[in-house]
């Protein structure tokens, strides 16, 4: 489904990660808490790759959106980790 021109789906995934990178960020300044803000960076990442999808340079890019996404989820892993030993 196209929308615009673009693919609906990578649309819809990127104004939603965005949507958890600002509340990421919002969070953290509210709480100083760093989780949220890891997890909203991770989310910000993802952004970027829907991006640059959205615009049609995920070809061009194919091995660093690999890198990007799998640092990511690396970012959330590792921050849901630290948060179940309480030490974030």
């Amino acid at each position: 489904m196209r929308i615009c021109g673009m693919n609906f789906f990578v649309l819809m995934n990127f104004v939603l990660s965005f949507l958890i990178f600002t509340f990421g960020c919002w969070a953290y300044v509210r709480t100083k808490n760093k989780a949220p803000f890891y997890i909203g960076a991770a989310f910000g990442l993802f952004s970027l790759s829907h991006l640059m999808a959205l615009v049609g340079i995920s070809r061009d890019f194919r091995d660093t959106l690999v890198l990007i996404r799998a640092f990511s989820y690396f970012i959330v892993l590792t921050t849901l980790y630290h948060m179940g030993r309480k030490s974030v």
